[in-house]
């Protein structure tokens, strides 16, 4: 009995009681995906802080983030780049006088607060459209290259916009600019200058070139006699004499830099300056051509008279313009088709909008010129609207549609503080007049590179990059300018 009931037990259950899961199940075609994410920031609530987006991180973005409150505001950075470019210094970088990384501050080092707080952000993305009647800027994000992702759009309500997304370069609608000449406004623009120089620079120098094509290669041509264009060439002149004539010494005889200026180079600076300026640069061997371009191909600029200008690098520094984005938002306009704004920097057409830096311009009714594209321009107003902004908002005017009966304050004045110039050869033009008929104080030489130097290290925004551009400076002094293709 005993046995019988221990058989029993061990006895295997019918295969009939046993129920297998449905293939269908595991191979089913119907998936559930979970919903994607409402692409929106929507309008902020009584229990948040108001919201201020900010498109743009150029000097004008740049001094208003650093100053404003983030006990008033949650603020929100909408840009195509994470960092501000130091851009006096920019032309030092394409000649490896200083690393790239010395210009560039990123954003969360000078307004940390996007990077920490809740309701604080920065995206990398571009601005398509403004929608003032709902309080909208509508994004896009940034995408680079073959494998990039597809851009996402998304949509960010505010409480106060400001518009500092900057200008581009000018063309004057002139053939093949854009194809092939290199501007010098962003990091990756002096990147590609110094790529494509010393690539030129090695190219040159592999036998069989002829000497035609090796003068080609070798010629360097800026376009525009503005601070930029001046600054580059003096740069250049610099890296031809002391580092190319050891380091290439085959084609040392063969580079060259050419200068081309429809009027006068540096027509902003004293007379006395210009001419100093002039006489140093064809001194340092650049040849000074006064000319207009008509067209640019991919290996010579066309002018106006029918002169052909063979080149290997062209450098386009004409100034700037509104861009494609500024043009198409629907606000008044100043002229040039600047965003026109009053002397508080609003938009009058529409609440709580703002304008700043090199975008916007004052209003033929407010009875003040449009200001020069300036660095100290575009930084001053950042800072003069990050002041009315803070006040606004201690004053219980940061919601939408909130400030109208706030007392403003002064309006913005500008005050103009001088300008400077490097030409090369440790040597530079200092000009401190307020205006071109004004009278004050204009140095040139030896004495105004050394206060031309001081003036921007202490410019830099943060200690740590000052390091870098006093360490760079100090280490190209001993040991020449690095010539590393990377």
């Amino acid at each position: 009995m005993a046995s019988s009931l221990l058989r029993s037990l061990l006895k295997p259950a019918p295969f009939t009681h046993l129920r297998a899961p449905p293939l269908s199940h595991l191979f089913s075609t119907t998936t559930t995906t979970p919903s994607p994410p409402p692409a929106h920031m929507g309008p902020t609530t009584e229990s948040n802080k108001p919201r201020l987006v900010v498109l743009g991180t150029g000097w004008a973005g740049s001094r208003l983030l650093k100053d404003i409150d983030t006990k008033s505001y949650d603020v929100v950075c909408v840009s195509p780049r994470n960092h501000m470019v130091f851009t006096p210094l920019l032309a030092s970088t394409c000649v490896g006088t200083l690393e790239f990384r010395s210009v560039a501050e990123p954003i969360g080092r000078i307004q940390p607060s996007i990077s920490r707080e809740p309701g604080s952000f920065f995206f990398l993305a571009d601005c398509k459209g403004v929608d003032t009647e709902k309080h909208e800027v509508h994004c896009e994000t940034i995408t680079e290259g073959a494998q990039a992702l597809d851009p996402w759009k998304f949509k960010i309500s505010y409480d106060k916009l400001v518009i500092a997304c900057g200008a581009q370069a000018s063309t004057f609608g002139i053939q093949g600019v854009e194809e092939n000449a290199i501007f010098l406004r962003e990091v990756h623009h002096a990147q590609e200058i110094r790529r494509k120089l010393l690539l030129n620079l090695m190219l040159s120098d592999v036998p069989g070139i002829t000497e035609e094509e090796k003068r080609r290669l070798l010629h360097c041509v800026v376009v525009g006699g503005g601070p930029t264009g001046v600054e580059f060439s003096g740069e250049l002149s610099d890296f031809i004499m002391k580092d190319v004539s050891q380091r290439y010494a085959h084609v040392k005889d063969y580079i060259h830099v050419t200068l081309i200026e429809a009027n006068e180079i540096l027509s902003s600076f004293d007379d006395r300056l210009r001419i100093y300026a002039t006489k140093q640069l064809v001194k340092s061997g650049v040849r000074l051509v006064r000319g207009i371009v008509k067209a640019v191909q991919p290996d010579k600029v066309i002018l106006t008279d029918g002169a052909e200008v063979s080149y290997g690098l062209l450098v386009w520094s004409t100034g700037v313009g509104a861009s494609s984005f500024v043009k198409s938002l629907d606000l008044p306009k100043a002229p040039g088709g600047r965003i026109g704004v009053d002397e508080w920097m609003r938009v009058p057409s529409v609440q709580d909008v703002y304008a700043i830096g090199d975008c916007s311009g004052f209003l033929e009714s407010t009875g003040k010129p449009v200001l020069p594209a300036l660095a100290q321009v575009a930084e001053r107003q950042g800072k003069y609207l990050a002041q009315l902004l803070n006040r606004i908002g201690k004053e219980g005017g940061a919601r939408a549609n909130s400030a109208k009966d706030i007392e403003l304050g002064d309006p913005f004045v500008y005050r103009h503080l001088g300008s400077m110039a490097t030409i090369g050869r440790y040597k530079a033009l200092v000009d401190l007049r307020q205006s071109k008929e004004g009278r004050g104080l204009s140095l040139a030489g030896f004495v105004s590179w050394f206060i031309w130097r001081s003036a921007y290290l202490t410019r830099v925004i943060s200690w740590r990059n000052r390091f870098y551009v006093a360490i760079n400076w100090l280490t190209t002094m001993i040991f020449g300018r690095d010539m590393s293709r990377i």
